[in-house]
């Protein structure tokens, strides 16, 4: 039997060595994110809470992966199959932790955040992910691809002595030892005595979202990422707080102007008739065109830098927007909020979700009710992110993307540039003759790798040159559109929104980096009368508005503020958004943040300033960010977000 016990023990030295190695490669990973994000950490005072929990984090994912290498060794070591499918699981285990964990940088650098829902998202999309990839950070992809096969390798040497003897005789010892490996491996990845597990929000120690989750490691973050998303799919929405159903609907209702106008015991609590504040012969059309990535800080009217000429110069020439807040740090939360009118959530957006494929409201579905003739215009695959199935679905009869384009000039990593994108749709238009129409024209060029063509705009240089440059090619595009739309027969009769969907750099030492929230939205037309709206706006309020504007009268579900009503005319008052787990709800002067399992907060926020805690919160005000959190879960939920 002692002979058996101490085989049996030495069967698990394969799986230990595996485990010391990925400890000692997760905790030198740390060390050189300490040194690469320095500037951030050391205002926090920080950095051995880092290292030390770091530690703890490391622990919690050797028990998930080596876990069930350490279970399974004392009983299949001493079989010939058995060693070899350990010692495959082991490599595995190996390659996905290192190249996760080793591919952090780049990732950060884009998303200001570990690999979390976003990461998996993208795996869907190999072609246009790798291009980008290897054209941003191609150097340190090779080095990350070359160190994952390396340390792949020598994790194969390091099980190569996994212990060949006689099964029978290691029995004894097997029983024995299970037990308590099981203990050890469930201590390990609960990691606390606590009623819950760890999990993100035990290390949360600072407002720099960023800087909180380098305690984690990054193959962690994925796999609680997927956690996450699995339980949203089976209708639970982030762990934000508690509130009765019937009170948040009631608060989101009051919110949105909307008290006495709907019946909250309905199917569809939220649905209302909506009046056009504009009475017109004939409804106009609408086209939006939707600017990828472009911030507020790009944009000299707005306090950015002067990279777009072509859109401050629509300031006074149509409804300009100071304070418009995107929803969220992803193309698809700008259209389910402009598009749909619809607020963001914790799980992923409505374009992506399976519930959402059919029949849920857009604006597109009204439009098409009153005889317009609704599509989609991209330069791109319009199967990216699923937008070509979620349009198609919900009310968008004609879905053009980058197969569409016969011979373009310039083909970049996310489609033809914005030149082709625009001469497609002003072709397209012009050809719609009596026929009322609504487009919705999505640009691409301002996206990283940031390809466009060349002699377009000035040569810029250092970091962000090819950023600056892209942004100001976006908006020589748009100039050069916005000039045949004006020499076109659809000038006369159409509304023009042109806003954009995010910024391209979500990122900053805060909880929600609420600044890079902010960007430019404009109303256009004929018969827009100018005027600028100062107050704090969503991308959300941009739907009932535009109904207004172009004379259309509809029944409808959708929450936002028509900013062409006197009582919202300096505003929607109120912006929501996402980013990554968390939700913001702003005001003048603070801003309320929801983390999951965490209590609520509101800070007192000024642009270019540190958000400060609020010394006297507004419980009322924390209701209302609760409330509309929960709202369109609840929706999504019981299906009552129709047209």
């Amino acid at each position: 039997m002692f002979s058996g016990t101490m085989s049996s023990i030495r069967s698990l030295s394969a799986p230990l060595r595996v485990l010391g190695f990925l400890m000692l490669l997760l905790s030198l990973s740390r060390l050189v994110l300490l040194a690469w994000y320095w500037d951030r950490i050391a205002p926090t005072g920080g950095s051995w809470f880092i290292l030390l929990q770091g530690i703890r984090f490391d622990l919690v994912l050797m028990g998930m992966l080596v876990g069930p290498a350490l279970l399974a060794a004392p009983w299949v070591s001493g079989r010939k199959t058995g060693t070899s499918v350990l010692r495959y699981y082991l490599v595995v285990v190996t390659f996905f932790v290192v190249w996760v964990e080793l591919g952090t940088i780049p990732y950060i650098d884009q998303y200001d955040a570990r690999p979390n829902y976003i990461y998996v998202e993208y795996l869907k999309y190999p072609r246009e992910v790798f291009s980008m990839l290897l054209t941003s950070y191609g150097l340190l992809m090779v080095v990350v691809a070359f160190a994952t096969l390396l340390s792949a390798l020598l994790s194969w040497r390091l099980t190569r002595s996994i212990s060949r003897t006689s099964p029978h005789k290691r029995l004894p010892g097997a029983l024995l030892l299970t037990p308590v490996i099981a203990v050890l491996i469930f201590a390990m990845i609960r990691s606390t005595l606590d009623h819950h597990p760890v999990n993100p929000s035990t290390v949360a120690f600072t407002t720099d979202s960023m800087v909180n989750q380098l305690p984690l490691n990054s193959p962690y973050t994925l796999i609680y990422a997927v956690y996450e998303q699995h339980r949203d799919s089976k209708g639970r929405s982030a762990n934000y707080g508690k509130m009765d159903e019937d009170e948040a609907l009631r608060i989101v209702v009051e919110n949105a102007g909307l008290a006495g106008q709907v019946d909250l015991q309905s199917d569809t609590p939220t649905m209302h008739e909506q009046l056009a504040t504009r009475r017109l012969d004939r409804p106009l059309n609408l086209v939006i065109v939707l600017e990828e990535s472009l911030g507020a800080e790009f944009v000299g009217s707005l306090g950015g830098k002067d990279l777009t000429p072509n859109l401050d110069a629509l300031a006074d020439k149509g409804i300009w927007f100071e304070q418009l807040y995107a929803t969220g740090t992803r193309s698809v939360r700008g259209i389910e909020a402009i598009v749909a009118g619809f607020p963001p959530t914790a799980k992923r957006s409505v374009v992506k979700l399976t519930e959402t494929q059919k029949d849920f409201f857009t604006i597109a579905n009204v439009l098409q009710e009153q005889n317009y003739h609704t599509s989609f215009i991209y330069g791109g695959s319009a199967h990216f992110d699923n937008m070509r199935r979620f349009f198609l679905n919900n009310g968008f009869q004609t879905v053009i993307d980058q197969k569409d384009f016969e011979a373009p000039e310039f083909v970049a990593t996310w489609g033809v540039s914005d030149e082709d994108l625009f001469e497609k749709a002003h072709e397209y238009l012009s050809g719609k003759g009596d026929q009322p129409f609504f487009s919705l024209v999505f640009s691409s060029s301002n996206h990283k790798p940031f390809e466009i063509p060349p002699g377009r705009v000035e040569t810029r240089t250092g970091p962000d040159g090819p950023r600056e440059m892209s942004v100001n090619y976006a908006d020589y595009a748009l100039g050069k559109y916005l000039a045949m739309a004006r020499d076109s027969e659809y000038w006369h009769n159409t509304v023009f929104l042109v806003i954009s969907d995010h910024n391209s750099r979500v990122k900053g030492a805060s909880l929600i980096p609420v600044e890079r929230f902010h960007v430019p939205g404009v109303i256009l037309g004929e018969s827009i009368e100018p005027r600028i709206v100062p107050g704090i706006t969503s991308q959300i309020d941009i739907l009932p508005t535009l109904l207004s504007l172009m004379g259309v009268d509809s029944r409808h579900p959708a929450i936002g503020r028509d900013l062409t009503r006197p009582e919202f005319h300096q505003g929607g008052g109120r912006a929501q958004m996402q980013y990554h787990e968390k939700q913001g709800w702003l005001v003048d002067g603070k801003v309320v943040i929801m983390q999951p399992k965490l209590p609520i907060q509101t800070f007192l926020y000024q642009p270019g300033e540190a958000l400060r805690l609020d010394p006297e919160p507004d419980r009322g005000l924390e209701q209302q960010a609760l409330a509309h959190a929960l709202w369109p879960v609840m929706m999504i939920r019981d299906k009552a977000y129709h047209p």
